[in-house]
């Protein structure tokens, strides 16, 4: 019994033990002291022979959390497989973010496809990202952006640039000379200062920066911000502070908040807060609008379709902002979108849940009228990576900005990069299977021809062994594409592309005929395969019999522009032979005649003569008793190919 008992102790001390390991490693997850929560929930598993869904989670949101995405891919692959594929939505996208991260990119389309299922809406949008994501890589593509690094990044996080005049700001943890030595635990790095450096118009490159206005810094974060375009008025970045402690809501988180300010003899002058601030929700990463009339920014307040959604809010004169609208669900997704920038009529942002790379992609959006979003599209690598990209930037005067990322090939943290936009139209896919018209079956290595509508010749390509091929075309014009091979028929199509940039069209299946299905041969002579054609008796107009037959000799050379022919009219024996040699010979010309009056060049008909009953095909002379079915094999056109 005391064994028992003993036994019975130890088990309620190591369950005991391990509720309070979970419950420590929790605090440190909810503080965002995320690597003391990782080092605990790995003790928790390493202890546990079937740890708890909840644990596993969290250890796969911690490393999440801090960008280490090939720990996270292995920790939601776990979660993943416990739960047999019935993630939550957030936790999937984060699942798929630190794959892509991983670079298992066929996999984390796999397992998209398999959980969007049953929502078609959703994977058709999806498909379209991904569509003109892969078009952006396609073979011949240039890419749309060169990136330069700079010189003044750090191993610590720098981020958010922004205009002002002539001279960038942005937000760095670089300073350890703070008026406090606080670390923030997310990343383990200072607070956020905000600093200016000069910019050199011709590179891109920035100077040595310094501390951004005399009295801006403060204990703790002051970041990302934008100016009005008169550079007077500025939105910032800050959290929730009071009396230089950082003022704690009922969970004890401390968020973030915009605050507005007037920028007088480089100092910050008039700070206040913005009326949606609360400390029960963080709203971060303003943005004007170019006419300084609204104010975009990021906020994970209630109401929203994820964990961070982009909002806009009307500026009034008075200073007074209106309620903020969230930009809806074209833009916002299950997971985060953020660091929104306006240029001209296109939105930019970062998100983590629209399809990309991998991490935080950078996103383009047009703003179309009444308060609605085309669907947002990545702007591919090299801008893009498998990390996170984001608070980018853009001078539309000069097609220069600024983002940050924190690939591997930087300074540690984030950092932040330069880029040169390149003019390039923009463009549309056309693909689809070039067809034998007959038997369906893929036509390979036919000539494709790209002409502008003045018959200037533009590009070649060729199809591929499935008769499959792909064309990119400029944008809001107009085009002839010629399709030919050798033994078929030559297709010429007419293609007018539309404004929007990035479409792909698909299935646009073009048919050749081939050679032979018009054509039979008679020993060493080829002719186009018709009928007979039928005259009234002893007439030469053409009859309402005979214009199908003929139709299919227009149709032969039209489709096979190299043909040319010579047309030979025949009667049989009956009658005198001088009539019918004249008969024939009218007839002849009636038959060419038809021919060049639909459009056929006249150069294409060799001759048009007729043989009377000289070329009989049968014994059926002047004389011989013969059947009406062999006198007509003796009536007929031929059309000999003579050039082809």
């Amino acid at each position: 019994m005391k064994k028992l008992l003993v036994l019975h102790i130890i088990l309620i001390s190591s369950l005991y033990l391990s509720a309070q390991s979970v419950s420590k490693a929790d605090d440190y997850f909810n503080n965002y002291k995320f690597k003391e929560a990782i080092d605990l929930y790995h003790d928790i598993v390493a202890k546990s022979k079937e740890p708890k869904i909840g644990v596993i989670e969290k250890l796969a949101d911690s490393y999440f959390n801090i960008n280490d995405y090939s720990n996270a891919y292995l920790w939601y692959e776990t979660l993943y497989k416990r739960k047999d594929g019935n993630l939550s939505e957030t936790s999937f996208v984060k699942y798929v973010q630190s794959m892509k991260a991983s670079e298992e990119y066929k996999k984390a389309d796999a397992v998209i496809k398999e959980y969007y299922k049953d929502d078609l809406d959703r994977l058709k949008v999806i498909a379209a990202q991904k569509d003109h994501l892969d078009s952006l890589s396609s073979d011949g593509v240039v890419p749309a952006y060169t990136i330069y690094e700079l010189k003044i990044n750090t191993p610590y996080s720098d981020f958010g640039a922004a205009y002002y005049k002539g001279d960038i700001v942005f937000s760095s943890s670089r300073d350890t000379s703070r008026i406090t030595e606080d670390i923030y635990e997310w990343n383990e790095q200072p607070y956020l200062d905000l600093f200016i450096a000069k910019r050199d118009e011709t590179s891109g490159d920035l100077s040595d920066p310094e501390k951004f206005l005399n009295n801006m810094e403060s204990s703790y974060h002051d970041a990302t911000l934008t100016f009005s375009p008169d550079y007077k008025t500025v939105y910032f970045t800050k959290n929730f502070v009071q009396r230089n402690k950082l003022e704690l809501n009922d969970k004890g988180v401390s968020n973030l908040q915009i605050l507005k300010g007037e920028i007088k003899d480089n100092k910050i002058v008039n700070i206040t807060p913005l009326k949606f601030n609360s400390p029960d929700y963080s709203c971060a990463h303003p943005t004007l609008s170019p006419d300084g009339n609204y104010l975009y920014f990021a906020s994970d307040m209630p109401g929203g379709y994820g964990q961070t959604d982009i909002y806009v809010t009307r500026l009034f004169e008075n200073g007074n902002t209106d309620t903020p609208v969230n930009l809806g669900p074209v833009i916002n997704t299950v997971g985060r979108e953020m660091f929104p920038f306006i240029s001209g009529s296109t939105l930019y942002f970062a998100s983590d849940s629209h399809y990309g790379l991998g991490g935080l992609d950078v996103f383009e959006s047009k703003i179309l009228e009444n308060g609605r979003y085309s669907i947002p599209q990545n702007l591919g690598a090299p801008l893009n990576s498998n990390m996170d990209d984001f608070s980018f930037i853009i001078n539309a005067e000069d097609n220069t900005g600024y983002f940050a990322s924190n690939r591997s090939s930087g300074e540690g943290d984030d950092d932040i990069y330069s880029f040169k936009k390149k003019i390039v139209p923009a463009t549309q896919t056309y693909s689809g299977q070039v067809l034998d018209e007959k038997t369906k079956e893929p036509v390979s290595e036919a000539s494709i021809k790209i002409y502008d509508l003045f018959n200037e010749f533009i590009s070649e390509t060729m199809s591929e062994s499935d008769g499959s091929y792909s064309i990119t075309l400029t944008c809001a014009s107009a085009y002839k594409v010629v399709f030919t091979k050798v033994e078929y028929s030559e297709k010429t199509i007419t293609i007018e592309t539309t404004e929007e940039p990035g479409a792909r069209y698909k299935d646009k299946n073009v048919y050749l005929i081939p050679y032979e299905s018009i054509v039979e041969k008679e020993g060493n002579v080829e002719k186009i395969k018709v009928n007979p054609i039928y005259f009234d008796y002893d007439k030469s107009d053409i009859t309402q019999k005979a214009i199908p037959e003929l139709e299919k000799v227009v149709f032969a050379l039209h489709e096979f522009p190299n043909i040319k022919i010579k047309i030979e009219s025949h009667t049989d024996s009956r009658g005198n032979d001088s009539y019918n040699m004249k008969l024939s010979d009218r007839r002849a010309k009636a038959t060419q005649n038809y021919i060049v009056s639909r459009g056929v060049d006249p150069d294409r008909i060799e001759s048009a003569i007729g043989y009377g009953e000289t070329r009989l095909k049968n014994h059926c002379v002047n004389g011989i008793i013969c059947s009406e079915t062999e006198h007509s094999i003796n009536r007929r056109s031929d059309f000999i190919i003579i050039e082809k």
